[in-house]
């Protein structure tokens, strides 16, 4: 069995290939074939030193992952060999508030990731795909798209008609205009490409504001709402972006802070935040019921992933450098 380690985070050559023994599935577990992963921001943070949260070293990398399941280890019901079945992103949250034990329990960072061929998994860790995705498209969902489901419903859901503000083009901003125009919602999308800007409209966005044009991007937004605000916003945790997000929001929206871009980058202003009647919401990525609410909404829908470029196992670290170069425009997967 083929897997990929970093003997230590810092630069790609610490990411080696190693042949491992074939795992088997003990009591409650199964063997999935993995047959695609995809990375996430928090994939670079580790590599470059930045990951907020507790790390190891040593570990197969990547928190999201898709593949069939070759075996079933004892006491196993849950799944039948041959499901197609992608992973939930904390193996043991499964619904309910987020439990901060689990902050310590995350694939590439605490536990073997999904960069290898073969994985035993606890079968309550994993979940039934739609039939309509391929494996690179549903390795693509762990993380980005879940983080997105789980910033627009709950705990006051998005209703149709809200207007909901992403920042740039990075994979739950993607995902967060998808899932928001499959629910009714009118949506404002920032970019500084020309290119992805039409990119973003032909996705659904209904309004693309150039932040390097426009730096007051946050006042245009209100400004497209008639001088309300937005009812929601996908704060990426970016240079300055905070304060904009709280230039754009709605008395009584919500600001979802879904990542760190930029350490340090999004001071709050808490007077201003006070004033602005908002509420500020971080968003823990998302429990295993969510991800499955959100995949029965994909099928219904028939949604299907941005997929910017998928390379094979063997180029592992050309997906890396890849995403390094922040040149994409959808989820960089690997398939195996």
């Amino acid at each position: 069995m083929q897997s990929y380690r970093f003997s230590r985070f810092g630069a790609l050559d610490h990411l080696q290939r190693h042949d491992e023994a074939m795992p088997q599935p003990g009591r409650g577990e199964v063997l999935v074939r993995v047959r695609a992963s995809s990375l996430n921001y928090r994939d670079l943070a580790l590599l470059h030193g930045h990951y907020p949260m507790s790390w190891q070293d040593g570990l197969i990398p990547l928190s999201d992952g898709a593949g069939d399941i070759v075996a079933l280890g004892e006491d196993c019901r849950r799944f039948a060999v041959g499901d197609r079945v992608c992973n939930a992103f904390f193996p043991e949250w499964f619904g309910g508030p987020f439990p901060l034990a689990q902050a310590a329990r995350q694939y590439g960072s605490n536990l073997d990731g999904w960069l290898c061929q073969y994985k035993t998994v606890r079968e309550e860790a994993l979940v039934r795909v739609p039939d309509h995705l391929s494996y690179a498209e549903a390795a693509a969902l762990p993380c980005a798209a879940l983080t997105a489901w789980t910033a627009l419903t709950g705990p006051k859901p998005l209703q149709a008609g809200d207007t909901v503000l992403v920042q740039g083009t990075g994979g739950v901003s993607l995902f967060a205009l998808q899932l928001a125009k499959l629910m009714g919602a009118h949506v404002i999308a920032t970019t500084s490409s020309a290119d992805k800007a039409q990119r973003l409209r032909a996705l659904g966005a209904d309004e693309v504001i150039d932040y390097q044009a426009t730096p007051d991007w946050g006042a245009r937004a209100r400004a497209l709402t008639g001088g309300q605000g937005v009812d929601w916003v996908i704060e990426v945790g970016g240079q300055g972006t905070l304060e904009q997000s709280l230039a754009a929001i709605a008395a009584g929206g919500e600001i979802a802070v879904i990542g760190f871009l930029d350490q340090g980058g999004a001071a709050l202003d808490f007077m201003r935040y006070f004033m602005s009647g908002a509420t500020l919401r971080r968003i823990a990525v998302g429990h295993r019921d969510g991800l499955e609410a959100m995949l029965r909404a994909i099928g219904q829908h028939r949604l299907r992933p941005v997929i910017d470029r998928a390379f094979a196992f063997d180029q592992a670290r050309a997906a890396f450098e890849h995403f390094d170069a922040r040149r994409h425009f959808g989820k960089v997967v690997i398939t195996h």
